[in-house]
């Protein structure tokens, strides 16, 4: 019965370890997400089109009613 309890302390101590490495790797940043910026950055250019040709129509409008 005596091992039992040593084998439950033990399986305790380990998962408190690998708990508390964990939570290190992860306030050290080990798990931030490297892959999505790079793809991010060849998409972006399609939402910078889109907003300033939406823009160049607002100002394209703008500049008709000062000019009537």
């Amino acid at each position: 019965m005596s091992i039992i309890y040593m084998l439950l302390a033990i399986s305790v101590v380990v998962a408190v370890i690998f708990f508390v490495a964990f939570i290190f790797s992860v306030k050290k940043g080990q798990y931030d997400d490297t892959y999505t910026p790079s793809v991010r950055m060849l998409f972006e250019d399609e939402l910078v089109k889109t907003k300033t040709a939406s823009t160049d129509k607002t100002n394209t409008n703008n500049s008709n009613r000062k000019l009537k």
